[in-house]
């Protein structure tokens, strides 16, 4: 049995040996080599859209597709067959690096860690930035202390996140498609958000791509927002965002290094070998 793992991410290898698996490396921007193309397992991370595409129409013998994305967006629209390919993703991989880069951008909109690095490059001191200051004003952020973050979408990564946030004083509110309590922190349904959203200092939105999620922060809900309030999302060149002082823009750079994927390719393939249940199948 050949297994294909990715090039494009450096992996401990021999923590993946004594499996009785044959293991090939592979370019993930480049169709997969003919004597590959009989592989029954497939690694993913940061593949082309050809790479997969290609994948799904000459790799007739493949069985299972383990991704090392936090979602399976890429494979599922590569035309893999679901009935006959098996598909986990890399859920878990990223928590910690999403979540430390979560708390980053609201220390950073909190303190105006940005503001202080536009006045350095002006070789300015911001005199207004520092000194006595209001302790938690009302119409602004300035602390995560006592602050009210809504966490919208509660999965691993919210998991992750929200006690770092509570260990800094925040008040923590959850929204998900189901309401419950999970890991201590109440968590509302997306019904509630009408509610919330006027109460909040800070939105952190952690949800899945997909059709069901598009455009979910609209105007409608923006409005919502207390004039005070942060949240990030993607801005297309021609927005007038890139120029607000208000704004900071971070690319996708939150993820980019699953932490741990060795371990879950050991445990996902000797349960593959085994004929047991996979871990994070979709």
């Amino acid at each position: 049995m050949k297994l294909l793992y990715p090039t494009s991410l450096k992996l401990d290898l021999p923590s993946l040996e004594g499996f009785g698996v044959s293991l090939h490396p592979y370019d993930v921007k480049k169709p997969i080599p003919d004597e590959l193309a009989d592989a029954e397992v497939l690694v993913t991370w940061t593949n082309s859209a050809d790479n997969l595409k290609d994948a799904a129409q000459r790799l007739t013998k493949l069985r299972w597709i383990q991704s090392l994305a936090a979602g399976p967006n890429d494979v599922l629209g590569a035309g893999f067959d679901p009935a006959k390919v098996k598909i986990t993703t890399g859920s878990g991989l990223h928590d910690h690096t999403v979540a430390e880069h979560a708390l980053g951008l609201l220390l950073l909109a909190a303190r105006r860690f940005d503001q202080m690095r536009d006045y350095q490059l002006k070789r300015q001191w911001p005199g207004h930035l520092g000194g006595p200051q209001p302790d938690r004003p009302a119409d602004r952020f300035t602390s995560l202390r006592g602050a009210n973050v809504v966490v919208w979408g509660f999965g691993n990564i919210a998991k992750t996140l929200t006690p770092l946030l509570i260990g800094l004083g925040a008040k923590v509110t959850g929204v998900a498609r189901s309401a419950g309590v999970r890991n201590g922190v109440e968590v509302y349904g997306e019904d509630r958000l009408s509610e919330l959203l006027p109460r909040a200092d800070a939105l952190v939105m952690i949800l899945p791509g997909s059709d069901s999620t598009r455009h979910v922060l609209n105007a409608d809900r923006l409005r919502l927002l207390p004039k005070h309030a942060w949240v990030t999302e993607p801005l297309p060149e021609p927005s007038p965002l890139w120029d607000a002082p208000n704004v900071f823009v971070s690319p996708h750079a939150a993820g980019g290094r699953p932490q741990g994927a060795e371990d879950l390719i050991a445990y996902n393939l000797r349960r593959f070998l085994a004929g047991q249940d996979l871990k994070n199948i979709i």
